[in-house]
This record gives structure tokens, C-alpha cells and sequence, in this order.
């Protein structure tokens, strides 16, 4: 089977020691749960060479094969990387590992591919089912020419170093609490992302339209200064990349902020205290259980790296106290010796038992101010005390290490309600909302997948995904996120079901549906800033201006409160372009300077005075600052040369629309799209500008039916056609299109408030001539 890209005779090469695949054939159980991955992973067929006849000239004691040069030729090499591979004398290593690397190097896609991302990989993706010695690891390096990069397949315990197992009959007691599933997902992604990379795609895993693309391609442009806010809802709910990113949820009765920074040590780990249980059975068989459940979850929760845990100085301490008799340990004494221990929680217990019944109780104190932090319970049987036990260390866990990664979120993060206790969703989670900050896209999408699979019932990153689908202008994908959370909406905490029912109105609703949910949100919390700004977002599309001011006004005065700057340049170009709209030039002026002392390196301030110099009438000003901007864009967005030059007209054309000089933007327009001519995003631009400013109705709907000869169903365009028919007097035309490019919209976007207001237009003026 042929490569994927022409001139490769493999996408995947599988190399690997012999003696590692015997036995239980490890390496040939993880080459069939990838092929099984792929299949799921890509639509075409991944062709792997995996060296399964003995008699292709791979053993160890053959010589090299004629064939295997060509063999090697293959876009991906996967070395199973072991204690026996690292070694240079193999035939393995020298014979595929070396001779891949040298051979890769050299051929026309390299050895290094930068991803659909951004970020720069390697065409080698080991896989790691042993800890290495510091000098393999090495050696490892100097093969691939940098930081080695691999997935691990490892199960480590106490005196355990093997590789990690499709079925684990202990698998809680991996200290690197992997999942042998998840860790060929991750294999199958890395994979996807390096062949993408290869051939110069962005990841299309989900079908995009043409309009799709589009609206895709403006919500990057978002980081383009002054971008309309119209747009924010055109582009695929612009407003979920802003409000959603602050919205983050944490698991109900999880210790807040203030607690979390008294509780976790300078070192990042929370210091531990387990306490004896009490025996409260009244049968003294018991009372070796008072030592014995201590111990066994003072050595479970030692193998979790984020806790601290105070081990033989607790008893000793004890003893040295004269409390020898478990029942005198109480609340106060206790939180003494955790103290004098410097731990910050400490655990404590009893056993009860009724009938046959046996019940552990269990709580998770502060040290410091003697308040629990949460209580736990496990009823069983006699016989199933490790297990109950178990399952006690377990959440105990659970509840400390979600603590601990929470403290690396920012502050906003804290005040919201998580529905998971399980630290490796919540993990999962935490790595796509920094993809997602990061835009991206593709990435936050696979992590908040990873999540909900360890946790169907992770109300936040479903909430997030449907945000991610959205700016990719998957609208279809993220509606049906959406309704995946609305579904749970009367099973969370107020604030979440407040947080559905605004996603569900951004999907489904109406702009006005939106700002009812966005006050009520806002209520809950009155010193969010964010709230402040995405109503102020809203009312400015609804043309409310003077209720949009107020509100970015707000945002702002609650970071001066804080003493801290806002997250980003768009809390003053949002209230800037209001001041443009409503002429408020005096105060513009102000809150530029205030922009560019904030935001020295960002180019959104020198275009807002750009835009200021052309209402001034100061050309000669304005020119200079659109160099200026034109300058720090370069820099601030690595914009490529061969980019640059269209770009940078529509940019000028941007600046001159927003100053209401549309005729000189016109002039813009056009050169952009003579150097592009057949970039439709370029061409339905200029089109909407001249038969909105009415400046060449006639041309402008010309335009568009270029696009539409090509896409007749592309909503956005309909409605640009639809409103130069309405501006052409023909109204009953004109309601024909709008209305099919409102129902369009409607089944495969958002609400747009623009198109709504052109669609109410035309219905009238039919109504008026009845």
C-alpha cells in the first residue's frame, strides 16, 4: 500500500527490538490497537510497515535488505523506544533508527515539519514503554537532534518499571496514571497532526463549507485591529472565545482561591497528615486497623507526586506527645501535631460497623483552621476492607490533586462549580483551555474530547467544545454540543445552567435572548469584567450605544479597582469604536493613550489614532500612524512576506470604512482584490461596501453573483445579494433571497443581527405595498 504523499512507500515505519516482543508481544498488540485508531482517526487508509515475516531481512541476524532503504522510505518513523533498543551495536538502531534519520534529512520534506499549529515536530515519534538511563535518553537526543519528544507507554510502581498494558489488573496503582487507550489516542493525533503537516493542510477532520472557511478564516482575522464586533456573531460566536475562556467551572465543595493559597506549599505540593482511625466498633479485632488503614494510605497517597505526605514522624510525634490511646485524639489535638508537622491537611477516621456493615468516615481538615474541607464515606464488608480502603485513597486523592492544578489557573478561574472528580479529565481540560487560549483550535478540540471520554458527565469541557466548533464556523458540530450541555442544564449548580442557557440563545436564540442571560450571569457575579465587556459587545450590535459605553466603561473601572491592566487590547478599541460611531472624538483621544501605555507592542492603538487623524481631517497624521501600524502588525503577527501586501490593503481599507470614508476604502478594497482576484472573501467585502454605502449598487451585486455561481448556497453572500436588491427597489426579490439566507444561516450558523434587521427591512416594505 502506497503513502499518503506521492514518492513515499510507507506513512509509518514501526521499528523495534525483537526480545521486546515476546512474551506477551507487546509490540505487536500496540501495532494492531493503532491500526485500529487510525482507522477512527483518518478517512484514508495509513499504510505501516511493521516487520511481521521473518524472512524480510529485519531480524537481528540477517544483513540489511536491498528493500529496506525503500521501506524506510515512510513519512513517519516509530522507534519502541526500550532498556534494549538504545543500543548502537542493534540492528534496529543502526540498521532503521540511524539510517531513517539520515535518509529523512535529506529527502524533500525534511526531517523536522511544522504543524497545522504552528509548532515545529520531527518526523520520528517515539513510543516509551520503559524509564530510561539518563545516557540513553541522551543518545536518543543525539539521533533526533533535540529534545526527545515521545509518548509513553510506562506502568511504574514501587520497584515496577515495565510497559503499560491494554488491561491492568491494578492500573490505580501507576504512579503515572496513564490509560493504555488514551495513550494510543495520543498516538494516532500526533500522528495526524505530522502528516497534516507534511502536506500542508489544516486539519479538516470535520467537512467545511466554503462559507465555513470563511467565517474560519474571519475569526482569525479577529487579531486584525478594530475587526467589526458585528462580526463577533458572523464568525462563528466570537463572544464564546472571550466569555467561555473566563467561565470555568471546578468541582462542587472544591476550597477556594484564598484557601487553595494557604493550603499548597511554596514547592506546589499540599503537605499531608494522615492520622490513626478510631475504632468505634466495640470490638477490639479492629483496633489493628487504627495503624493498619493510616498506613496503607499514608504509602497509596505518597505516589502521588502533587501531595506531600508526612510519614513515620506522625506516629512518633504521637507517642512523644503520650497519646497512645487513639480515642484521645481529638479534633484540636489533632490539627496541633499536623501543625507542629507543618502539614496543611491532615486526614482523619473512624471505623464503625452495624451488623455485617462496615463504614469508614473520613475527613480532609486545615491544619491551620481546624475546618473540614469535605467528609467521605465507603460502607462494605470485612472482607472487602482493601478495597474500601482503596477507593477511600482514591478520592482522597482525587479532591487534593484537582486542588493542585487548579492553582495554576488565573484567578477568575476559581469561582466557578466543575462537574468532574476525576483529576484526569479535569487534566484533559486544563490542557484545552490553553490550547484555546492560544488559538489553537484543532488541539483544545482533541483535549476537551480526551476529557468527556474519561468523564461523559464534564458538563464544562462540552460547554467549551461547542465554543471551539463555533470559531471554527463548524456550526452544525457546535450546535450539537450545545444541546449536549442543554440537556443537563437543570442538573448543575444556577450559575452553570445560566452559562447553558446563554449558549444555547448564541445557537438558537436571538440577540435579545443573549443579553437577558448575560444580566442574570452578570448578577451572580457583578466584579467579573468579562460580563461587563460581552454585554457592551451586545448592545453595541444592536446599536444601544450609550448602554454599550456604560458597560465597557465598567470592565474597565473593575481592572483599575484591581490595579492591573485588562486581559487584552480589545476592552479600549471595543469602547473606541463606539466613541468613533457616536463622534465622541475628545474622549477617544484619552483612552488611546491610555491603549498604548497598556499596549505598547500591540497595533490596534496607532490604527484607532489613524482613524482618529482621518475624522480630524488630518491626512498627513493619519498616514503616518497607518505606517506605524502597518509597521507593528508586521511584527506583532509575523506577517510572511508573500501575505503582507493583500493583507495590508485590506487593513488600510478597514481603517478608512471605520472612519466613514468608504469611497477611499473602495479604493482599497479593489487593490486587494486585483492582487487576489479570485479570493471570494476579498470580493463579497468589497461587493457588501458598495451596496451599503451605496456607492455602485449595480457592481456590487456583479460581484456577488460571481460567488454565487460558485456557492449558491452561501447564506452570507445571499444577503448581500438580498440587500442590494432591497436597495435596489426590489423588495419582493430582495425578501425572496434574504429569507433563504436567513433559513440557511439558521441551519447552519448563528444568529446574525445584521442579516435579521435586512430580513425585517424587506418584509415591511412587501408589507407596505398590500
Amino acid at each position: 500500500m502506497a503513502s499518503l504523499i506521492p514518492g513515499f512507500e510507507y506513512d509509518i515505519f514501526i521499528s523495534y527490538r525483537q526480545k521486546d516482543n515476546k512474551g506477551d508481544r507487546w509490540v505487536s498488540e500496540f501495532v494492531e490497537a493503532l491500526k485500529t485508531e487510525l482507522a477512527s482517526t483518518f478517512k484514508e487508509e495509513i499504510s505501516i510497515y511493521f516487520d511481521i515475516n521473518p524472512h524480510d531481512g529485519l531480524l537481528e541476524t540477517h544483513d540489511v535488505d536491498a528493500s529496506l532503504a525503500e521501506k524506510l522510505r515512510c513519512l513517519i518513523f516509530i522507534p519502541v523506544l526500550s532498556r534494549t533498543y538504545c543500543d548502537p551495536k542493534s540492528f534496529a538502531w543502526k540498521n532503521e533508527f540511524e539510517a531513517f534519520t539520515q535518509q529523512a534529512s535529506k529527502d524533500q520534506l525534511g526531517l523536522k515539519v511544522k504543524l497545522p499549529n504552528g509548532n515545529i515536530t520531527g518526523r520520528v515519534l517515539p513510543v516509551r514503554i520503559h524509564d530510561l538511563d539518563l545516557n540513553d535518553i541522551k543518545l536518543c537526543e543525539s539521533i533526533v537532534g533535540g529534545v526527545l519528544h515521545d509518548i509513553e507507554f510506562i506502568y511504574k510502581s514501587e520497584g515496577v518499571n515495565r510497559p503499560l498494558r491494554s488491561t491492568e489488573d491494578k492500573l490505580r496503582e501507576n504512579l503515572n496514571n496513564t490509560i493504555y487507550r488514551d495513550q494510543v489516542n495520543k498516538t494516532a493525533l500526533a500522528i495526524k497532526e505530522i502528516i497534516l503537516g507534511l502536506k500542508g493542510e489544516p486539519d479538516m477532520s470535520v467537512e467545511k463549507s466554503y462559507e465555513h472557511r470563511e467565517q474560519e478564516r474571519a475569526f482569525y482575522e479577529v487579531k486584525k485591529p478594530l475587526k467589526s464586533i458585528k462580526q463577533k456573531l458572523q464568525i462563528g460566536a466570537g463572544i464564546l472565545a472571550i466569555l467561555i475562556i473566563t467561565v470555568l467551572f471546578v468541582w462542587p465543595g472544591l476550597i477556594g482561591r484564598s484557601d487553595l493559597e494557604r493550603l499548597i506549599a511554596k514547592d506546589g505540593r499540599i503537605p499531608v497528615a494522615v492520622m490513626p482511625f478510631q475504632n468505634m466498633t466495640n470490638d477490639t479485632l479492629w483496633d489493628v486497623w487504627e495503624d493498619g488503614i493510616q498506613s496503607f494510605l499514608i504509602t497509596s497517597l505518597s505516589n502521588t507526586e502533587e501531595l506531600k505526605i508526612r510519614q513515620e514522624s506522625i506516629n512518633k510525634l504521637l507517642k512523644t506527645s503520650g497519646i497512645t490511646d487513639y480515642a484521645s485524639l481529638t479534633p484540636s489535638v489533632a490539627s496541633s501535631i499536623s501543625r507542629k508537622l507543618e502539614a496543611n491537611v491532615h486526614i482523619t477516621g473512624s471505623v464503625k460497623q452495624s451488623g455485617s456493615t462496615i463504614r469508614l468516615n473520613a475527613q480532609l481538615v486545615n491544619s491551620k483552621t481546624g475546618e473540614a474541607l469535605k467528609s467521605f464515606q465507603i460502607n462494605g464488608t470485612a472482607d472487602s476492607i482493601f478495597t474500601m480502603i482503596d477507593s477511600l485513597s482514591l478520592m482522597f486523592r482525587n479532591f487534593l490533586l484537582i486542588s493542585v492544578m487548579k492553582k495554576e489557573q488565573p484567578p477568575f478561574y476559581h469561582e466557578y462549580k466543575v462537574l468532574t472528580n476525576s483529576p484526569e479529565a479535569y487534566r484533559y481540560y486544563l490542557n484545552g483551555n490553553k490550547a484555546f487560549d492560544k488559538i489553537f483550535l484543532d488541539e483544545a478540540r482533541d483535549w476537551y474530547l480526551q476529557a468527556i471520554a474519561t468523564d461523559s458527565n464534564f458538563c464544562s469541557p462540552i460547554i467549551r467544545l461547542a465554543g471551539v466548533y463555533a470559531n471554527q464556523g463548524l456550526f452544525a458540530e457546535g450546535k450539537k454540543w450545545c444541546l449536549k450541555a442543554y440537556k443537563r442544564r437543570d442538573q448543575v449548580p444556577l450559575r452553570v445552567k445560566l452559562v447553558i442557557n446563554w449558549l444555547y440563545a448564541e445557537f438558537f436564540g436571538t440577540i435579545y435572548e443573549t443579553i437577558k442571560y448575560e444580566k442574570q450571569i452578570k448578577e451572580l457575579d457583578d466584579k467579573n469584567p468579562d460580563f461587563y465587556y460581552e454585554l457592551g459587545v451586545d448592545y453595541w450590535i444592536i446599536s444601544e450605544y450609550d448602554k454599550a459605553i456604560n458597560e465597557y466603561k465598567q470592565s474597565l473601572e473593575i481592572y483599575k479597582e484591581w490595579g492591573s491592566k485588562p486581559d487584552w487590547v480589545n476592552s479600549y478599541t471595543a469602547l473606541g469604536e463606539v466613541y468613533i460611531k457616536t463622534n465622541q472624538l475628545k474622549k477617544l483621544k484619552k483612552l488611546i493613550k491610555k491603549a498604548e501605555h497598556d499596549f505598547p507592542k500591540n497595533p490596534d492603538p496607532p490604527s484607532l489614532q489613524a482613524i482618529l487623524n482621518l475624522k480630524l481631517g488630518d491626512t498627513v497624521s493619519a498616514n503616518r500612524n497607518i505606517e506605524k501600524y502597518i509597521s507593528v502588525f508586521k511584527d506583532y503577527y509575523s506577517i510572511s512576506a508573500s501575505d503582507t501586501e493583500a493583507d495590508l490593503m485590506m487593513v488600510r481599507a478597514f481603517i478608512y470604512k471605520t472612519a466613514d470614508i468608504p469611497d477611499k476604502a473602495a479604493v482599497y478594497y479593489r487593490e486587494a482584490l486585483a492582487l487576489e482576484p479570485e479570493n471570494r472573501g476579498r470580493m463579497r467585502e468589497l461587493a457588501y461596501l458598495l451596496i451599503d454605502k451605496d456607492l455602485n449598487i449595480s457592481e456590487g451585486l456583479e460581484l456577488i453573483e460571481k460567488i454565487l455561481e460558485a456557492r449558491p448556497d452561501a447564506f452570507r453572500s445571499l444577503d448581500c445579494k438580498g440587500w442590494g436588491l432591497y436597495k435596489q427597489g426590489k423588495y419582493k426579490e430582495a425578501l425572496e433571497i434574504l429569507q433563504k439566507s436567513w433559513d440557511l444561516r439558521i441551519q447552519n450558523a448563528v444568529y446574525d443581527h445584521e442579516a435579521f434587521l435586512h430580513l425585517e427591512a424587506a418584509k415591511k416594505a412587501v408589507a407596505a405595498m398590500n
